[in-house]
């Protein structure tokens, strides 16, 4: 291997224009597929085809409709929707709005299809007419009757009656992902035509399109704000580290051409960005700067020791091919181990992530040794300068006080994994953007003045054609929509009984007594038929029942909601309908919300094996490559507590894990694999070439490779911390768990793992010895110090 090694690094030196001349051609041929990047802003992208609960509501929507949505939340200034301003405001927007793009229904109180009698005759017709011209005693009763109507309560209508709502269906043929872009631009410009026209009432857009939209748009804010600030991050972080422009050139050039290269790919691939998969271009800049300064490191402080430019270089590449292979590997197994998360645009950030991080191997151990032999490098020998003493005391205080800091580390270990088990599976799709996207303030003001957004929708079946008629299946119906109402945080529940009382009573001149089921089944299918040839285009009963007419839905609407709560919630509700429904009624709740209830709990399931593949195959190579079962089962601590640890004090700090977080474990394990196999390739090579014992070649350890860990730590974690500044929660909160992780992993790969191996190692070696307080670094195994470019190390 050491043979092979260093034959490698001749050959670097010898083909360097080849290598440049087809690195820029590879970098050209697989940038040119970011030409075929594109945005995808439907949240059912999250769902895999074999989610379950998807093919549920698939069905569900088949039969009746989608039930996607533009919601204009209205709320005057003066806090009354029954005035004749208001009225007329909503009664415009209303007729307006059916010009909206795939809309397909428009539901607003003034357009709410109220029925009454006239003697013999049932008269349907629209709530509000003329709003400008109504006198008061019709605006009272206008009022009267919308606050006692249950399919307007907290749906369109507010019980103070101070919001109320317009609500326009969207049915897009998804033939093209400009679709949802187009609506919301009209509706934005809808909203703010209707703003300028009436100051005195406030507008906020929302609904399911709007936050579709906003999935897309926060993936491209984040990829256009975020990942040039990743950059000037890294500049900095690098250049003050090295201490060289052309050190810091190179680094820049190569995490640049492997984003490229990672995107591009993703791009021929025809692999869609999501907002979860936006943050790709960051991780990969991130991950690919360590593999550059373990490399340039080395460079530098072999031409401090005296070595000519190309020897450094030749070794350098000799010293760092294996360990940088070895942390790629793993880190590419720890995001290909995503492609077992149920939500596929996790499995694009694993699979995008993965091409990136294996074209900044490629290029660190090709292209970035022929740019430095060809660009120029001004460093100075200085073979006398001091090693890092930092890393020097940090080694010293390791081993003089071994069993205080194993045992305090292993106490703080199991204290903050604690943590864990105060973590509640938990998710809010509605909280994914912080307060300055403009859905989340809509959403939150809707919801806490008008309806809830968390819905689970049913299909009710009676069983036979026409059966919906059904008195007994009309009453199990309304029994269930009772139950439900009973439940806390159900705000309003949608369902054909309500209008099958309402008719009830019209028939029999608006008698309040006979606001009941019809006892008799032609008389309910009178009365419905009749109701039906009375609807206006555009506001007929399709969406609530099947065609013959054997089954109803009932769509059920929560807010302040968990995801916890919506899956007991509709664990109970079929419990109900075990106990009191007949068989044929038996059926699990649906809705966009009950699949996101379960999203979260799937993928941490899925997540969970995938970690277990990723923790089999990352020991198995390390095992292979420290070639000794004893110190590859040692390596396994340092690498899985970081993420226990993370996860502990995420439990103790804020509670609460969803989708985005259920991916960090298996995302990390490759990543904090890298210091720690840096830091025990230089024990081994200590133990075995310099024949020290355990003490000692933790101080080599140390003082070869503890200035790049640390330094290539700080990359990462400053990169993962420029995720955090996402507005997008869900790529926010990835990025703060990361950088968590990976700072925990360097702290134990610094205090846990040295005297882990020392305490496994060292019961045949005295404590401590003269040998082992002596500086006993390599020449060629040096690392430059952070303070001075290149400072050398001692002979041994």
């Amino acid at each position: 291997m050491d043979k092979l090694e260093k034959m490698f690094g001749s050959m670097v030196i010898k083909q360097r224009w080849w290598i440049i001349v087809a690195t820029v051609l590879i970098v050209a041929a697989a940038g040119g597929g970011m030409q075929h990047l594109k945005f995808n802003n439907d949240t059912r992208v999250f769902f895999s085809k074999e989610n379950p609960q998807l093919q549920a509501l698939e069905a569900l929507e088949n039969t009746y409709n989608k039930t996607n949505n533009v919601l204009f939340a209205i709320a005057p200034k003066n806090g009354d929707v029954f005035t004749r301003e208001t009225l007329a405001a909503v009664e415009e927007l209303t007729e307006l709005l059916w010009q909206m793009p795939y809309s397909s229904r428009v539901n607003s109180i003034t357009n709410f299809q109220h029925t009454r009698a006239q003697e013999d005759d049932l008269i349907v017709e629209d709530l509000v007419q003329g709003a400008g011209n109504l006198s008061d005693d019709d605006l009272l009763r206008i009022k009267r009757i919308a606050l006692s109507e249950p399919l307007l309560m907290n749906r369109l209508l507010s019980p103070a009656g101070h919001v109320t709502g317009v609500s326009v269906i969207i049915l897009a043929p998804g033939k093209s992902l400009n679709e949802t872009p187009k609506v919301a631009a009209f509706a934005r410009k809808i909203a703010d035509d209707f703003r300028k026209k009436h100051p005195g009432i406030k507008l906020y857009l929302t609904g399911g399109v709007m936050m579709d939209n906003a999935f897309g748009e926060a993936g491209l804010k984040d990829m256009t704000t975020l990942v040039p600030l990743m950059l000037l991050t890294l500049v900095v972080i690098v250049g003050l580290s090295l201490r060289s422009f052309a050190g810091t050139f190179a680094t820049l050039i190569i995490i640049l051409i492997s984003m490229v290269t990672g995107m591009g790919m993703a791009g021929w691939l025809r692999i869609m960005i999501t907002a979860a998969s936006s943050s790709a271009p960051t991780i990969i800049l991130t991950l690919a700067v360590a593999d550059s300064v373990h490399v340039l490191a080395t460079i530098f402080q072999q031409i401090h020791q005296g070595n000519s430019k190309y020897e450094a270089i030749a070794e350098s590449v000799r010293i760092n091919l294996q360990p940088i292979f070895l942390t790629s590997i793993t880190t590419v197994i720890g995001f290909l181990t995503m492609n077992f998360s149920d939500a596929p645009p996790f499995r694009d950030l694993g699979n995008i992530v993965a091409m990136g991080v294996s074209a900044a191997f490629v290029y660190s151990v090709l292209f970035l040794p022929a740019l430095m032999a060809v660009i120029p490098v001004r460093v100075k020998p200085k073979p006398d300068e001091a090693v890092c003493a930092g890393c020097d005391r940090l080694a010293s205080f390791v081993i003089n006080r071994r069993k205080v800091v194993f045992w305090g580390s292993l106490v703080v270990i199991v204290a903050l994994t604690a943590g864990m088990l105060r973590i509640e599976l938990n998710d809010n799709w509605i909280k994914y953007f912080d307060k300055s996207y403009d859905i989340r303030r809509a959403s939150d003001f809707t919801e806490e003045n008008l309806t809830g957004f968390h819905i689970i929708e049913y299909s009710l079946e009676s069983g036979e054609t026409g059966g919906i008629n059904n008195p007994d299946f009309l009453t199990t119906v309304a029994k269930f929509a009772g139950w439900y109402r009973q439940q806390s945080k159900v705000v309003n529940v949608n369902t054909i009984t309500d209008t099958m009382k309402r008719l009830n009573k019209n028939m029999h001149a608006d008698d309040e007594s006979y606001y009941r089921i019809p006892e008799e089944r032609n008389l309910a299918a009178q009365y419905l038929l009749l109701y039906e040839m009375s609807l206006p285009f555009g506001l007929d009963l399709n969406n609530q029942i099947n065609v013959d007419k054997s089954a109803t839905r009932m769509i059920v609407t929560l807010k302040d909601t968990s995801t916890t709560e919506l899956r007991a919630t509709d664990e109970n509700a079929r419990a109900w309908l075990q106990a009191n429904a007949p068989q044929s009624m038996f059926t699990y709740g649906s809705g966009l919300s009950v699949i996101w209830a379960h999203l979260s709990q799937r993928n941490i399931n899925s997540m969970l094996g995938a970690s277990f593949v990723a923790l089999v195959l990352i020991s198995a190579i390390l095992t292979l490559a420290l070639r000794s079962l004893k110190l590859g089962l040692v390596s396994l601590i340092p690498n899985l507590t970081p993420a226990l640890m993370a996860y502990g004090i995420w439990g103790l700090t804020v509670g609460q894990v969803g989708l985005g977080l259920s991916v960090i474990a298996a995302m990390t394990l490759g990543i904090v694999v890298d210091d720690t196999v840096h830091f025990m390739s230089k024990y081994i090579r200590a133990r075995r070439e310099h024949n020290l014992n355990p003490a000692g070649a933790v101080r080599y350890a140390f003082n070869t490779v503890g200035t790049a860990m640390w330094i290539t730590t700080l990359a990462l974690v400053a990169g993962f911390m420029v995720l955090a500044l996402s507005g997008y929660n869900m790529n926010a909160d990835m990025g703060l768990l990361s950088a968590l992780t990976i700072s925990l992993a360097l702290i134990l790969d610094f205090l846990f793992l040295p005297t882990l191996l020392m305490k496994v190692e060292g019961k045949k070696y005295e404590l401590l010895d003269k040998k082992a307080n002596a500086t006993t670094i390599d020449r060629h195994d040096s690392v430059f110090a952070p303070v001075s470019v290149g400072s050398s190390s001692r002979d041994s």
